[in-house]
């Protein structure tokens, strides 16, 4: 079972963080910077499984992890999982987040933080691996994001038709005085005559 997944640049900076197992806010911080001071002293011809630190608990928790360019991609599993399978999971990821943002990068992690969520979502969820079929996974976040712009396309023309509503409100009222005004005025004028 997958317990945390962690992305961070080569400061330490975390730019994704899932934890599938409960812990306070004090206790994540301190597990990703033990990660983070684990993973970052290795050198990267070494193996990419490193046996978990003590604050991930009293089991038997193991690390994988892939450096592609400035970003750490870090798997806490159990050892329940198999560590090339989990390394063929993090390749899944990294090439789906590469597919929707075309070239992948650290800003693309902040800026549009929700769609990382949703295609992490897509893969895994609770701990468990859901998806591995890249094409699959893809199907399903185009959906979403059609779903996302047809919602965003119709908020906008609501909010276009309610922001010109004043306006023709007005419009309205003016046209209604002038109307009455009009067909008023000739019993006006005969009753000043009178």
């Amino acid at each position: 079972m997958i317990k945390a997944i962690i992305v961070f640049n080569n400061q330490g900076k975390p730019r994704l963080v899932k934890f599938f197992a409960h812990f306070t806010e004090a206790e994540e911080q301190q597990i990703i910077r033990e990660i983070f001071h684990m993973i970052s002293k290795r050198d990267d011809l070494v193996c990419n499984f490193v046996e978990g630190g003590s604050k991930l608990g009293t089991g038997d928790f193991k690390l994988v992890y892939r450096h592609y360019a400035t970003l750490y991609f870090v798997f806490c599993v159990d050892s329940s999982e198999s560590e090339l399978g989990i390394l063929d999971l993090i390749q899944v990821f990294v090439e789906t987040l590469d597919k929707c943002f075309e070239n992948v990068c650290e800003l693309d992690l902040i800026f549009h933080v929700d769609r990382v969520h949703n295609i992490l979502q897509e893969i895994c969820m609770g701990g468990m691996v859901l998806e591995t079929n890249m094409s699959e996974i893809m199907t399903h976040v185009e959906a979403q994001n059609k779903l996302e712009k047809s919602e965003t396309t119709t908020s906008n023309i609501v909010r276009a038709q309610m922001s010109s509503a004043p306006n023709r409100a007005i419009t309205a009222v003016k046209n209604m005085q002038q109307t009455s005004i009009k067909s008023n005025l000739p019993t006006f004028i005969n009753k000043r005559l009178s």
